[in-house]
């Protein structure tokens, strides 16, 4: 198995907030990540594609298009955005990095596997919020 990875970076503002939980609750539990008046993060993505290499091509994905797809389906959405407020497809989730990688991977994942030769398949959606935190996303941890 040959995994291919493709590093990018956007910038974002968000608000770890629970609707369902009292005011005292959210910032208890967020603390300052429940600013009000939101905060913001230099995001560092990573999208790894995993599979064997195309006997012809010798690509598991052709990483130019990698590159688009992750620019048109992530950055162009996300990059200097409120992601509470203006991200359609995170609407509804509170955009913690462990909801942003799920949500990210599934943005992504139908696109990635049309792209991709032969057997190869969306692997994993990996989120730095700083260079100490991060989150992954592998919704097949075995392989």
């Amino acid at each position: 198995m040959i995994y291919v990875t493709r590093k990018s970076h956007f910038n974002a503002a968000h608000r770890l907030h629970n609707p369902d939980k009292t005011e005292e609750w959210n910032v208890k539990t967020f603390g300052k990540c429940n600013n009000p008046n939101w905060h913001g993060h230099n995001y560092r993505l990573e999208v790894t594609v995993a599979g064997e290499a195309d006997p012809d091509t010798g690509y598991v994905i052709d990483l130019g298009v990698l590159k688009n797809i992750i620019q048109k389906r992530i950055l162009d959405k996300c990059d200097h955005k409120n992601l509470n407020l203006e991200v359609s497809f995170l609407k509804g989730i509170n955009p913690t990095s462990e909801n942003l990688v799920k949500a990210f991977f599934q943005e992504l994942e139908d696109d990635i596997n049309a792209k991709s030769y032969g057997s190869s398949f969306l692997y994993s959606v990996k989120l730095y919020e700083t260079e100490r935190n991060i989150a992954e996303y592998r919704p097949n941890p075995r392989i």
